[in-house]
């Protein structure tokens, strides 16, 4: 380690991150991970706590034999047992390490361990001792470090180095501290421990304050050199360090980190949290950063706006940095006509300012009961609104009330030559119904030779398209389509696009001619 810019990324997800609850592993989905994590280019990836159990000890053997690149480590209390057998699964590793650790805080010596200052660092001193005389890389974790006496976690890491650590973590085991203490604390070991340089210093930060990448990175800008985390952030209770988290922030703010960097593999990000996901069943919330499905999408009219002049205004890394691929805008209610407009000529329309204003409106109206208007939606939109007829006849209002064992009651409301006319009525379903009161308000005397409806979208908001086949008085057979999150909706405009269709049909032939 003779970079002095360079932070190394001990990934944990194997270990500490397999303890999240419900987040086993087998021995087929540790070596999988593992292969992706030596894509990925992490510096070491911690496989393991080998005397946990068989089947623990024999995937840290198999990891340890099959994946090139990374060192590889094993975790072990600081008990001879431990120490044995993670050394012994070791032995395959072109590059291994052991880690080693006991706590020195105040509540862990008297409620755990019983165990005096002095005992605690006679007991870690052996260990490390004992471990150098078989292995050239010995990490010493001191346990709940941020929540030990300064002075004493001092002593303690200079015996542990004498003693032949190569590697002193500083794990903040329960989240307790904030970035301004535990970037205080990096310093006073820096400052109070005078053999500190022949050791690399590595912190391990839990988020159950929510500050695990913050503590991480006070700390490296204090001078550790070695960051411990996890993909996703997974973790005893709520979690570690995130990994994408604290190589993007490294990444991204260089100014502020003096041009230290990590040798991850940024593109290879997105597909390790995939995996991890998958395998683990844990599922990454849309709005994690960095590999979040919500990381690199924007819905505001305002953000998408500024995204299409200039991608750096509202977004601070490129997508395909880490391999999610492109910024999706997302269409909602809140999107903004830039962003339509970008869509629709993404989809090969190229609209008139006027068919633009026509398609937004209704658009518009679509995003206020669809969570999101998917392509499918606008390519429907344009097809209905942009080369429809003339709206001779436009839906206002339509009222429908059902109840088992009575026929169905519909209210319409329809605009015809800017008066607004109603009617109301029943059939035998709502539909049949809506068209029986939709012929006796406008006097249409045309005959349905066709219906059909079919889901255009997916989800439980997606849009219904409805097709009707009409015929008018003198046989001319039109089809009309209709398109609405609710069916009967959808049906009704179906039904009046096909009259609006017929009556344009007619006043071409007939210009005197006013209806169907």
């Amino acid at each position: 380690m003779t970079d002095s810019k360079r932070i190394y990324i001990f990934d944990t997800t194997l270990r500490d991150g397999e303890q999240s609850p419900g987040a086993s592993l087998d021995e087929k989905s540790k070596l999988e991970i593992a292969r992706q994590l030596a894509e990925l280019r992490v510096d070491v990836i911690e496989a393991g706590f080998p005397v946990t159990s068989p089947g623990d000890a024999e995937a840290v053997k198999r990891i340890a034999k099959e994946i090139k690149g990374p060192t590889i480590c094993a975790l072990a209390r600081a008990l001879q047992k431990d120490i044995d057998i993670a050394l012994d699964c070791l032995k395959p590793a072109k590059r291994s390490r052991l880690h080693i650790f006991i706590a020195t805080s105040e509540i862990h010596r008297k409620h755990k361990l019983n165990k005096a200052k002095d005992e605690i660092v006679r007991i870690a001193t052996w260990a490390v001792k004992h471990a150098r005389q078989h292995i050239g890389e010995v990490e010493f974790s001191p346990e709940d470090a941020s929540r030990t006496e300064p002075p004493f976690l001092y002593e303690v890491i200079r015996q542990v180095i004498d003693a032949g650590a190569t590697v002193v973590n500083i794990p903040d085991t329960v989240g307790y501290t904030t970035p301004f203490e535990f970037g205080s604390l990096i310093k006073g070991i820096f400052e109070n421990v005078p053999n500190i340089h022949k050791a690399i210093i590595s912190v391990h930060c839990h988020n159950d304050l929510g500050l695990a990448v913050a503590n991480s990175l006070a700390a490296v800008k204090f001078g550790a050199r070695q960051v411990e985390c996890t993909v996703n952030g997974i973790g005893e209770r709520a979690g570690n360090a995130a990994m994408e988290e604290i190589v993007m922030a490294l990444d991204t703010r260089k100014d502020i980190f003096a041009g230290k960097f990590t040798n991850v593999r940024r593109d290879q990000i997105c597909k390790s949290s995939r995996l991890v996901s998958s395998l683990t069943g844990m599922i990454v919330q849309p709005n994690k950063a960095v590999v979040g499905r919500n990381a690199f999408t924007h819905e505001s009219g305002i953000h998408q706006d500024g995204l299409l002049k200039l991608r750096k205004t509202y977004e601070i890394m490129r997508p395909q940095d880490v391999g999610f691929g492109e910024t999706r805008l997302v269409l909602g209610k809140h999107s903004g006509r830039h962003a339509l407009e970008n869509r629709l000529q993404k989809l090969g329309y190229k609209l008139s300012e006027k068919e633009l204003a026509l398609v937004f409106d209704n658009f518009k109206t679509l995003a206020d009961r669809k969570k999101e208007v998917f392509d499918e939606d606008l390519t429907a939109l344009v097809d209905k609104e942009v080369t429809a007829a003339p709206k001779t006849y436009e839906l206002i209002h339509l009222g429908m009330r059902t109840e088992s064992g009575k026929a169905p009651w519909v209210s319409i409301k329809i605009k015809h030559k800017n008066k607004t006319i109603e009617a109301e009525g029943t059939g035998n379903g709502p539909v049949h119904a809506s068209y029986q009161t939709i012929d006796k308000l406008l006097g249409a005397k045309t005959r349905l030779l066709d219906y059909q409806i079919r889901s255009v979208t997916v989800g439980e908001d997606a849009q219904g398209e409805v097709t009707v086949k009409v015929a008018g008085e003198k046989d001319e057979v039109i089809i009309g389509q209709g398109l609405s999150t609710d069916v009967i909706e959808a049906s009704v405009k179906a039904y009046l696009d096909a009259l609006n269709k017929l009556a344009h049909k007619i006043s071409k032939k007939s210009p005197t001619a006013h209806g169907v």
